[in-house]
């Protein structure tokens, strides 16, 4: 078998490290969400089988996160790993799944110039007292890091870990690999993993290690995840990462987990997550604003998780100065029939201008 080869640079351009050093790297997630949304994936298992059912509307969610704003094509990969296939029963499909999702992936990044990462996740088997689970874990993580490395990917993404026990295994696999690597964190109801460790702390423990980046993605909207982010920054000399969820958290509800809708309907989980956040969603001016200010904490590696889509990842990018091709589709109110100022309005819309 040939074994794939990383594109040359005149095609997917300069690598994480070069593209940080020169400013702000955006990546754009939340493959579960979306495409469970538009019917393409199960909520539940969210195992992404969609990778091997559609490929194209991947492919074409690659694109659109792309068109806005995203520097990095994160293969669909998250959730692809051993257990959860065990879990729905389909062990067989785990390595056609994994290999596909790649092969999506690096068909965009290299007709659109950006990177192409790997990605592995939280196992649901890591558990400190086992020995055993570490193996496991060990082995899991070795065969995804594995196909990834053969399809050349420039990164590898390891991502809501809320162990640093767990997290620091996928660190060792993907340097074994020789992969750069961004390690992502989860801060649930408080801020410590759930070995104990300060989330802080644990980012510090992380670069230690070799991380090329750190910090947080998932559970944690905007509003929750922005107090964490500069401790962490103060606290490494590498390149700080924040992907919160797009939902208005607060400090009594810190987590997507916990929010809880007061409307006429009950989900039929009985709580509004995953299936009924939607009355919670932020809009794009609140993802400016985390921008900014995550920025001025000292964030550099922007994202968004589950729940995203493509105007979030547009506000995002312009906001740090990009203009993404889809900037060209950017609101301007000016010459909207009711709220436009253009003197070119026909001058009897403005009556209805006062109603609004």
């Amino acid at each position: 078998m040939t074994v794939p080869q990383p594109a040359p640079e005149s095609l997917r351009g300069p690598g994480l490290r070069e593209r940080l050093a020169a400013g702000p790297v955006v990546c754009g997630e939340g493959y579960l969400f979306e495409l469970e949304r538009r019917g393409y994936l199960q909520a539940g298992a969210f195992v992404p089988e969609v990778v091997l059912d559609h490929p194209e509307e991947v492919a074409a969610l690659h694109r659109q996160f792309v068109h806005a704003g995203s520097d990095v094509v994160e293969a669909f990969t998250y959730y692809a790993h051993r257990e959860k296939l065990r879990i729905i029963g389909k062990g067989d499909i785990l390595e056609p799944l994994n290999r596909q999702a790649l092969e999506i992936a690096r068909g965009v990044a290299d007709s659109t110039g950006t990177l192409l990462a790997g990605n592995i996740c939280n196992t649901g088997v890591y558990d400190p007292a086992d020995p055993v689970t570490h193996a496991t874990v060990r082995e899991m993580f070795t065969e995804q890091v594995g196909w990834a490395a053969e399809a050349g990917v420039d990164v590898v993404i390891g991502e809501t870990f809320r162990w640093l026990g767990e997290a620091e295994i996928a660190l060792e696999v993907i340097r074994a690999a020789g992969l750069p690597s961004v390690l992502l964190l989860v801060a649930g109801q408080e801020p410590v993993t759930r070995d104990g460790v300060a989330i802080a702390q644990a980012c510090r423990e992380l670069a230690a290690r070799g991380a090329d980046v750190v910090g947080l993605n998932c559970v944690r909207g905007p509003a929750t995840m922005l107090p964490l982010l500069g401790p962490i920054a103060a606290a490494v000399d590498v390149p700080v990462a924040a992907l919160p969820v797009p939902y208005r958290t607060h400090p009594e509800q810190p987590t997507f987990h916990a929010l809880r809708d007061r409307g006429p309907t009950t989900p039929p989980e009985g709580l509004p997550f995953p299936t009924a956040l939607d009355p919670f969603t932020c809009h794009r001016y609140e993802i400016a604003d985390f921008t900014r200010r995550a920025r001025a904490a000292g964030v550099s590696y922007f994202g968004l998780c589950c729940g995203a889509a493509p105007h979030h990842l547009r506000a995002m990018a312009e906001t740090l100065g990009r203009t993404p091709p889809a900037s060209r589709y950017s609101p301007d109110m000016s010459k909207h029939v009711y709220l436009g100022a253009d003197p070119r309005l026909r001058p009897s819309n403005r009556e209805y201008r006062t109603l609004l």
